[in-house]
């Protein structure tokens, strides 16, 4: 049984009388008296005891670690909290003993035993806990290639606000509190952000400070549970205060940033958004007290976010992050396919052993298969809802990890190639057969079924799509084929 707040142990003037504790049995506060044996220390508030037959209380536990969580709102004095449970009904709750309110803060999670109206112990959240990432992100400008307008855009945002703060106060100006990158899938805007945390670690106290990096993916913070969201919401940004607090640079990235801030008023449900977005406005609006936060949004929909989030004062910069052009793409070949990978021994002859020719050789292969814009290249005819029409072809749908992953599968095939003893090594062949693999590939797994499935993936180049059809018999092992295209609305 449960001891509760009137029961530290009390013995009358008379040292004769029994010692009585008050303890909570089975829902019931009740007095009872304590066996002889049982040390006066031990009988603490929150303390497990064992109570006979005789209604005599003759040992105690050790704290216990379990009961019905619940989240602080605010510490009342040393000895109780108030706090909300699960189904929203504020209590007013005493800490066991062994709690410390000085180290509790509003938010926490709390296990407490409500019949006894005790907390029994603080609750480590780590799906919230873990959303810091403490060492410095390993991605730098320099790993990003096709994007240079939009990471000088963000460079001068971002950085020289920090190189030169006294000329930013002379002119009265800020440095901004939010960056929304939006685009495509797959184009590079999870490593601009974590390129921009390293930035920002090099810049602030010449780079003693490593970066604190949030990366919350939007999805994973909705919950079934009414206010459950509101708290990790609150918890994330409690914890890049805290980051901030210690000096330190914090990067606070929400990835899917239209699932979580979606515009108020077009849920289909209950339409959680309505408080969503207001608990995520006032986190924003709160951060301009602090150095060193910057919030960053990546989004293929931004079209759906709420625009009071994307107001300026809020997410102050906003920057499309395109499908690379073929000049970008060579750029992002080259930090994947290099000059020092093993190469196969007939290119190289036929480059007279220039090894960095042959890898550009390779490059240029890849580049002119991925961006010819022939009729066997065309994969999707789109009608958007405005009426217009547009042909796509397979350079409309590379993206930076396509491009990657053109390369691990060149690279698979060669090892492949050399465990069974052959030359192995790159060459055009097998980078145009990954090429190809990669094009049929995207073309099953990227198409979506849905026409708003397909605007994501295409990023709302030019507005909503209404209508897809695939141009050509579609990939071999898929149903449906229908002669000259199949048609998605």
């Amino acid at each position: 049984e449960r001891l509760t707040p009137t029961s530290r142990g009390r013995e009358s003037e008379d040292d004769h009388r029994p010692r009585e504790v008050g303890v909570n049995l089975s829902g019931r506060h009740m007095h009872l008296g304590v066996h002889p044996s049982v040390p006066q220390e031990d009988l603490q508030v929150g303390r497990t005891v064992a109570v006979n037959d005789q209604l005599l209380v003759v040992d105690t536990l050790p704290p216990p670690q379990t009961g019905e969580t619940v989240t602080l709102d605010e510490v009342l004095g040393p000895t109780r909290v108030l706090a909300t449970s699960a189904s929203g009904s504020e209590r007013v709750l005493t800490l066991a003993s062994h709690l410390d309110a000085a180290g509790l803060k509003p938010g926490d999670t709390l296990a407490a035993d409500l019949r006894a109206d005790v907390v029994t112990a603080v609750v480590e959240r780590t799906s919230v806990e873990q959303l810091v990432v403490t060492e410095t992100p390993d991605v730098s400008w320099e790993d990003i290639g096709g994007l240079g307008a939009q990471i000088q855009e963000i460079r001068d945002a971002l950085e020289l606000p920090f190189k030169h703060p006294g000329l930013y106060r002379s002119y009265g100006l800020r440095p901004p509190k939010g960056l929304l990158l939006y685009g495509p899938p797959g184009c590079g805007k999870t490593l601009i952000a974590k390129a921009v945390a390293t930035s920002l670690a090099s810049t602030t106290h010449g780079g003693s400070r490593s970066p604190a990096f949030l990366n919350i993916k939007g999805p994973e913070l909705l919950s079934k549970f009414v206010g459950e969201t509101e708290r990790q919401i609150r918890a994330i940004f409690e914890q890049a205060r805290k980051a901030a607090a210690e000096d330190r640079p914090v990067v606070v990235f929400f990835d899917e940033m239209e699932a979580l801030f979606r515009t108020r008023g077009t849920g289909v449900s209950n339409d959680v958004e309505t408080t969503i977005v207001p608990q995520v406005l006032a986190e924003i609006d709160g951060v301009e007290a602090l150095r060193n936060v910057l919030i960053i949004g990546a989004s293929n929909r931004e079209d759906m976010i709420d625009p009071a989030v994307l107001r300026p004062g809020r997410l102050d910069l906003k920057i499309r992050i395109e499908r690379p052009d073929a000049v970008g793409a060579e750029e992002i070949l080259a930090k994947h396919l290099t000059a020092e990978l093993p190469l196969d021994p007939a290119e190289l002859a036929a480059h007279r052993g220039d090894r960095a020719a042959t890898a550009a050789a390779l490059r240029r292969a890849a580049i002119d298969a991925l961006y010819a814009r022939t009729a066997g290249t065309a994969v999707l005819e789109v009608v958007y809802v405005d009426g217009t029409i547009e042909t796509l072809h397979l350079s409309d749908l590379v993206s930076g990890a396509m491009l990657a992953a053109v390369v691990a599968r060149a690279k698979t095939a060669s090892i492949k190639d050399e465990l069974a003893g052959g030359s192995g090594g790159l060459s055009t062949a097998r980078v145009l057969e990954a090429v190809a693999a990669e094009a049929r590939r995207s073309e099953e797994v990227t198409g979506a079924n849905t026409p708003e499935g397909w605007t994501r993936v295409l990023g709302g180049r030019r507005g909503v799509v209404r209508s897809v059809r695939r141009l050509g018999p579609r990939p071999t092992g898929t149903r449906g084929r229908r002669p000259g295209g199949t048609q998605v609305r």
